[in-house]
This record gives C-alpha cells, sequence and structure tokens, in this order.
C-alpha cells in the first residue's frame, strides 16, 4: 500500500473510531468514490445501471461502515461492496431507484462523482481493450480491472471474489492468479484476430 493510500485509510479510521459516520463516509468517497463508479462502468457497460448500483454501493457504505471491523483496508471492503451492489442490480433490473442517504453532503458528493466520472468514461469505452474486456462476464471483468487498473494485491482480490466470508484466502488467491493467467492469453488472442 502506497503511503499516501495509507493515510487516508488511517484517516478514515479515526473519523469512523470517533463515530463521526458523515465525515468517515465523505472522507471513504472522496478517495475511491470515483474508482469504484469507473469500475461498476466498465463492469455494468451501462451508465444508468452503473449509477444505480453506485447509490446502492453508497448507501451499503453509509450502512456498513460502524460494523465494518479493518479486517481488509476499506478500499478493498469497498470494491465487495461495489461488486454486490453490482449483483443486485443485475438480479433485480427493475430496481431503478437512487436512495438517498439521509446527509445532503454526502448525496452532493455522490451526484457530482456520477456526473464526472461518466464524461470521462464515455471517451474510454471506445477504446479497443474496452471492448475485449466487454465480452468477458463481470467476474472476469473484476478480476483484470482490481488486478491491473487498480492494482491490488492477490489476498485483497480473493476477499472481493471469494465466494464466501470464510473462503480459504490463500486458495483462493492461488485460483484467481491462474485464471488471471488464462485471461491475458485469452485477451491477447481476441486481440490478434480483432487485428
Amino acid at each position: 500500500m502506497s503511503e499516501d493510500r495509507a493515510a487516508v485509510e488511517a484517516q478514515i479510521k479515526a473519523t469512523a473510531d470517533a463515530a463521526q459516520w458523515a465525515d468517515a463516509v465523505t472522507a471513504a468517497l472522496t478517495a475511491y468514490g470515483e474508482e469504484i463508479l469507473g469500475y461498476l462502468v466498465a463492469i455494468t457497460r451501462s451508465e444508468t445501471d452503473a449509477s444505480d448500483a453506485f447509490s446502492i454501493f453508497a448507501e451499503d457504505l453509509w450502512k456498513g461502515l460502524p460494523k465494518f471491523r479493518w479486517e481488509c483496508t476499506l478500499r478493498t471492503w469497498a470494491y465487495g461492496l461495489a461488486r454486490h451492489a453490482f449483483a443486485r442490480i443485475k438480479r433485480d433490473p427493475h430496481r431503478r431507484r437512487a436512495v438517498p442517504l439521509g446527509d445532503a453532503h454526502v448525496d452532493g458528493l455522490v451526484e457530482q462523482m456520477r456526473s464526472r466520472t461518466a464524461t470521462f468514461l464515455r471517451t474510454e469505452t471506445k477504446d479497443k481493450v474496452a471492448k475485449l474486456r466487454a465480452s468477458l462476464d463481470p467476474d472476469d471483468q473484476t478480476l483484470l480491472i482490481l488486478r491491473i487498473n487498480r492494482g491490488l494485491a492477490w489476498r485483497d482480490i480473493a476477499r472481493v471474489l471469494a465466494p464466501s466470508a470464510d473462503a480459504d484466502l490463500d486458495k483462493v488467491a492461488a485460483a484467481l492468479r491462474k485464471r488471471f493467467e488464462r485471461l491475458k492469453t485469452e485477451l491477447k488472442t481476441k486481440a490478434r484476430a480483432a487485428g
């Protein structure tokens, strides 16, 4: 973990330890909100679905932070929340509601990230690599995004993608490394074929 990220994590934890939940959520969204929304846009392939999933993610962050046990970084936990929010959107496509968090400052911050990130990602999705990634299933996309774009450690990725909370993270990480190598080979083959 970089020193900057460690300092951010420590600041958020100190704020949470002081039970200043609105400030802790604001700090978490400021630190990781745009990258989480970018991840959601990449795996949903839809700004609308990503926006809905981001709303659910923000609500889950707001409700879950007081119970978060700090067994991993907040960033890793946030990706797990985002992945679960995406799964809920995928299971129930009629769940098209933005849930106000009950704090006007946090709600405004969420909306600001949506508008800024969506514009940035519109041009990125035209990229050849984004098209290749879009052909993958969401878990494979998540694996690539977390490892390549976000630089998460294998154990943190295992925590996000583990099939259950009590899974052996070392075994899951080893399986994910093999899956990652297979994906790299598959993407190289598709890139050559696309010319």
